[in-house]
Formats: C-alpha cells, structure tokens, sequence
C-alpha cells in the first residue's frame, strides 16, 4: 500500500491551472469560435471524424450527459453535425462541419504553445518518460472503472 501521496490532487491543479491558460490563449490568439472543454471534442473528431457518441465520451473524459449539452452548443455553432449510423440507427455519429475542420490549424498553434508551457526545462527523455507514467495511471484507472 503506498503511503499519503499528492498524485491526485496535483493533477487536478494542473488541469484546472492547464484549462484556465488554455483559454486565455484561445482568446488571446482569436480563437473565438469555441472553448477549451469544446478543443478536447474537436481534437479527437479532427483525429478521426464520424464518431460515435459513446466513443466520444471513452476518449473526452466526459459524462455522456455533459457531453450532450455541449455537442448541442456545437451544432447551433456550426461545429459538428449528428448523423445516424447507416448499419446501426441507433447509434449517433458526430462529425466536423468544414468550418471546423478550418480551425485545425489556430488549436494546433495553441496546444504547441501549450506544450511549450507544460515542458518547459524538460527534457525529451522527461518528456517521454512523464507521459509514459501518465499512461500508466490512466490504464489503472480504465481498469478500475470498468470493475466498478
């Protein structure tokens, strides 16, 4: 058993600290068009687009319920569309609109500037090896959550 440790909670601070700088870095560079919580979605849709909503809410983090709220300021923005699965109506896929495929370019700008931030004084080895860690416990937690 490991003794009191901070794990946790630092990464909750840096998430909360990542996300507020995020944003003023949106805003900063004009990128009006959506918010940091909105990037995460457009990340994963510019990775590959057409996805369910299920898979979406896997790979954002987020509660499907939140998800959806969002997804729909999405759609009235102009950023995603809602489709039905063509093997399976029961599934709802999101894809980008082609306005949102043109924003690729002002995000990438802003996460490499976030990366500069988050990295700054490491190495490419520290690098490697923070990330490698970070993998790590989010497996333990996949593996966790889905016993519970």
């Amino acid at each position: 058993m490991i003794e009191e440790t901070q794990g946790g909670f630092l990464i909750s601070q840096i998430k909360q600290i990542g996300g507020r700088i995020f944003e003023k870095l949106l805003i900063g560079g004009g990128v009006e068009a959506f918010n940091g919580a909105q990037g995460r979605i457009l990340y994963i849709l510019w990775q590959t687009d057409g996805v369910p909503i299920v898979e979406l809410s896997q790979k954002t983090g987020l509660a499907k319920t939140t998800l959806t709220s969002m997804l729909d300021r999405m759609e009235r923005a102009d950023l995603i569309v809602r489709t039905f699965d063509q093997t399976d109506r029961r599934q709802i896929r999101i894809s980008l609109t082609e306005s949102a495929r043109g924003l690729r370019g002002e995000y990438d700008r802003v996460s490499r500037e976030m990366s500069e931030i988050y990295y700054a004084g490491f190495s490419r080895e520290e690098v490697a090896a923070f990330e490698d860690t970070l993998r790590r416990v989010l497996k333990n937690l996949y593996e966790k959550e889905r016993q519970l």
